[in-house]
C-alpha cells in the first residue's frame, strides 16, 4: 500500500515511475498504479525450489503461471507470508544467481536493464536483494532499497535459516547505493542488528493520500469508542487489545470497543472464538468485529467512528501508517512507546504512548483517556500535521530530493 501511494506521489510530482509487482499482484484499497506484469511469480518461485528441473522447463510451459489473474486465483486464500515456514525459500531467493530462481531473476534483470532502462531502481524490501548482484553487473545507475519491516520476517525464520539469510542480505546490500527507512529509529536499529553502516541510511517520510472520501458526520455521543484498525494478528497486538477490553468494559458502561482490519486465515479461528467468548459475557454491542473494508472509503468511515485508535503492537513497528490514517480524520492514537511510534506521535503533536511491559499499563492508559474530557481542537491539529508532513505533495518533493542526491553522486562518481 505504501509503495503504491509513493509511486502515485512521485508521478504527481512529474516523475516517470514504474511500480513492478513481484510474487503476486499488489492488493490495495486505492487506485492501483502498478505494472500489469508480475515478475518472480510466486508459484514459479516456489516450484523452482521444490521440483527438480522446473527452472529448466521451456518458458512457454511455466510463464502462464505468472499471469496476474492466475496468481490471484491461486493465492486468494493465502495469508501473510510466514517466515517460520519459508526459511529455505527465503535463502534460495537471497542466493540470487546461485539459487534455483536464476531464470526468474534473469528475466527481471533483462526487463529492468534492456526494456525499462530507468535512471534509478528502488527495491521495496531487502528480501529481494538476491537480485542486486546480477543487476549491478548490467545496470550503471544507482540502486537503493527501502526497508519496511524486513527484520520482522527474518526474525521469524528458524535458527537454521535465520543467520544464513541475514548474512546474505548483508552481502547483497554491499551492492546498493543507499538504504532508506521511514523512521530514524528503524535506521539505527537495522544498522546495529544487521551490521549495515549507519551512514548509508537515509530517512524518508511516509506518504499518505490526504484527499478524504466522503464520510458520514459523527453525532454527539456520550459513548467513547476505543478502536483497533490494523492487521488482526498477535504481532499487531490484537490479543492485548482484547485483554484490555475484558478488563475495562465490565465497569465502564459508557465505553465500547471495536475491531477492524485484515484478518489472516491462520488467526481467524482463534480470533472469532475469543470475540465470541467476550461477547457472551460483555454483550455484543460492547465489543464488535467490523470486518475489513475493501476500499479506503470504508476504512476512513470506520476510523472516523472511533474516539481513540489503539494498536498495542507487540513488535517494534517500523512504519505505523495507521496512526497517520487515524489522524487524517482527527482521531488520536494510543500506541506502545517503542519502534517508530514515538516519532509519529511527536510529529503529530497529539496522541499517547504507553510503556508496553504489561497489560496493566495499557489498561491504565486507556482509562486515563476515557476519563478526561474530549479536546475540541485536536481533530484540526491532527489533520493539519498529516497534510504538512506526509501529504503527497510534500513527500514527493522530499523523496525526490533524496533520490536525486543519489543520482548526482552516481553521475559524479562521488563516494
Amino acid at each position: 500500500m505504501q509503495d503504491n501511494t509513493l509511486a502515485r506521489a512521485l508521478r504527481d510530482g512529474g516523475h516517470d515511475v514504474t511500480l513492478i509487482p513481484t510474487y503476486t499482484p499488489i492488493r490495495i484499497d486505492e487506485d492501483d498504479v502498478s505494472d500489469d506484469r508480475v515478475f518472480l511469480g510466486g508459484v514459479n518461485v516456489y516450484l523452482d525450489s521444490v521440483v527438480p528441473g522446473w527452472s529448466r522447463l521451456p518458458c512457454w510451459l511455466t510463464r502462464w503461471l505468472n499471469r496476474p489473474g492466475i496468481l490471484r486465483v491461486l493465492t486468494r486464500r493465502s495469508s501473510a507470508t510466514d517466515g517460520a515456514k519459508l526459511g529455505w525459500l527465503t535463502v534460495d531467493m537471497l542466493k540470487g544467481d546461485y539459487g534455483p530462481q536464476r531464470r526468474e531473476i534473469s528475466e527481471l534483470v533483462t526487463f529492468l536493464t534492456d526494456d525499462l532502462a530507468p535512471d534509478l531502481i528502488l527495491f521495496s524490501n531487502a528480501l529481494l536483494s538476491g537480485i542486486v548482484p546480477s543487476l549491478r553487473r548490467r545496470f550503471r545507475g544507482p540502486i537503493a532499497c527501502l526497508l519496511q519491516g524486513d527484520d520482522i520476517f527474518l526474525d521469524a525464520l528458524p535458527d537454521r535459516w535465520k543467520d544464513r539469510a541475514i548474512e546474505l542480505v548483508r552481502s547483497n546490500a554491499q551492492h546498493l547505493d543507499g538504504l532508506l527507512t521511514h523512521s530514524s529509529w528503524y535506521a539505527a536499529d537495522l544498522s546495529k542488528r544487521m551490521g549495515l553502516p549507519r551512514e548509508r541510511f537515509r530517512t524518508i517520510p511516509l506518504t499518505i493520500d490526504t484527499e478524504l472520501p466522503e464520510t458520514v458526520p459523527r453525532g454527539n455521543s456520550a459513548v467513547r469508542t476505543i478502536g483497533y484498525f490494523a492487521r488482526v494478528c498477535p504481532e499487531k497486538g490484537i490479543d492485548n487489545f482484547l485483554d484490555a477490553a475484558e478488563r475495562i468494559l465490565p465497569d465502564t458502561p459508557f465505553v465500547q470497543f471495536r475491531v477492524a482490519g485484515y484478518l489472516p486465515d491462520r488467526h481467524a479461528n482463534w480470533f472469532h472464538r475469543r470475540v465470541d467468548e467476550l461477547q457472551s459475557r460483555l454483550g455484543s454491542e460492547r465489543l464488535r468485529w467490523l470486518g475489513s473494508p475493501n476500499r479506503r472509503e470504508g476504512k476512513f468511515r470506520i476510523l472516523q467512528s472511533y474516539d481513540l485508535l489503539c494498536v498495542p503492537a507487540n513488535y517494534r513497528e517500523p512504519k505505523g501508517i495507521f496512526v497517520l490514517e487515524a489522524a487524517l480524520v482527527g482521531v488520536p492514537s494510543l500506541v506502545p512507546h517503542h519502534g517508530a511510534f514515538p516519532e509519529r506521535i511527536a510529529q503529530l503533536g497529539y496522541g499517547e504512548t504507553y510503556r508496553p511491559e504489561s497489560t496493566e499499563s495499557l489498561v491504565a492508559a486507556i482509562r486515563k483517556f476515557i476519563e478526561r474530557p474530549s479536546a475540541q481542537d485536536v481533530a484540526g491539529q491532527l489533520r493539519m500535521a498529516v497534510r504538512r508532513h506526509h501529504g503527497m505533495d510534500t513527500t514527493s518533493r522530499l523523496v525526490s530530493s533524496v533520490l536525486k542526491s543519489m543520482r548526482q553522486r552516481d553521475l559524479t562518481g562521488a563516494e
